[in-house]
């Protein structure tokens, strides 16, 4: 997102809304964060700036603890969820950090700033059962030969496979897949690059696409390794719709492509794969971020439990 593509606030004392501006640069240019997460940033900004703004502040010296509390307050009035408000109290503390980072404020309130907790839920996931229905309902659909089947079946094998975001998977060019050693390279949040690998199914579905991918190929297609069916990038909606079908296909519980990333975290769990790996394929910056996957049914609990306790 460009600086100048920042959507003006009316409501702003203007010596904030050229802060945001700066705030927005620092985003985009020197944090080179997603285009999503700038927007979610300034999002939040905007709204803190604002509520000063009608609290009778034009300068961010004036900004103390007690005002950033009293904005959460708000939000809190308005019936914001703790999640949200976790996550606007996290964007005002690395806000503040940058302005006093940069000078442009003596001290910073954000430190003293703490966030209200979010309720943890457990993310929704396929079994196994179901997940190999849905994967084998995908190679059905595919079995015309069509590119577009074709194309959607390596599309679902991959995000399993691999656990990538769709963000990621849309990202992604040709020469970031590795066909000899099974392995994609995938560029994060924050541009971080990792490497992740994938199985035969995976790899063999992928073979496939690239046999067939010329068919979608258009001026202009350039590297992208998914296209959509007019040639261009594939887009994350598309990817979604893909998803949502094939799922509905077989009558499974529905989830999105974020929730064939929780299932494919899930299982590997499930099969013995150690936290810390699973942190390192998935991306997470914080072993916390991987933490929630560890839950275990009740039923795979007491097999464990059965077989290692010795009075069982």
């Amino acid at each position: 997102m460009a600086p100048d593509a920042v959507s003006p606030n009316p409501h702003l004392a203007e010596s904030f809304a050229v802060l945001l501006a700066d705030y927005a640069r620092h985003l985009t240019a020197e944090r080179d964060l997603s285009e999503h997460s700038v927007r979610a940033y300034l999002g939040d900004v905007s709204d803190l700036l604002e509520h000063l703004t009608r609290l009778g502040h034009d300068e961010l010296n004036s900004l103390d603890i007690r005002g950033l509390r009293s904005w959460l307050a708000k939000q809190q009035s308005l019936g914001k969820s703790r999640s949200t408000m976790a996550r606007r109290a996290t964007a005002a503390r690395v806000f503040t950090a940058w302005a006093q980072r940069t000078g442009r404020i003596e001290t910073d309130p954000g430190a003293l700033l703490a966030s209200p907790k979010p309720h943890k839920s457990l993310p929704g996931v396929l079994g196994q059962v179901d997940t190999r229905a849905v994967l084998d309902a995908a190679a059905v659909a595919a079995d015309d030969g069509s590119p577009v089947g074709l194309r959607d079946l390596a599309i679902m094998e991959l995000l399993y496979a691999t656990g990538i975001r769709v963000g990621e998977l849309c990202g992604l060019d040709i020469d970031d897949v590795d066909t000899s050693r099974r392995v994609v390279r995938v560029f994060g949040k924050g541009r971080k690059e990792r490497s992740v690998p994938y199985g035969v199914p995976a790899g063999a579905t992928l073979d496939t696409w690239l046999a067939v991918r010329p068919r979608l190929v258009r001026e202009g297609s350039g590297p992208a390794l998914f296209l959509g069916a007019r040639g261009g990038r594939i887009d994350q909606r598309a990817v979604r719709r893909v998803v949502h079908a094939r799922i509905e296909a077989v009558d499974a519980p529905d989830l999105s492509p974020h929730g064939l990333r929780h299932t494919a975290a899930t299982h590997l769990l499930e099969g013995g794969a150690d936290l810390r790996s699973v942190q390192e394929l998935l991306g997470h910056a914080s072993l916390a971020t991987t933490q929630i996957y560890t839950h275990v049914s009740g039923d795979r609990l007491r097999r464990a439990y059965e077989q290692a306790h010795p009075r069982a």
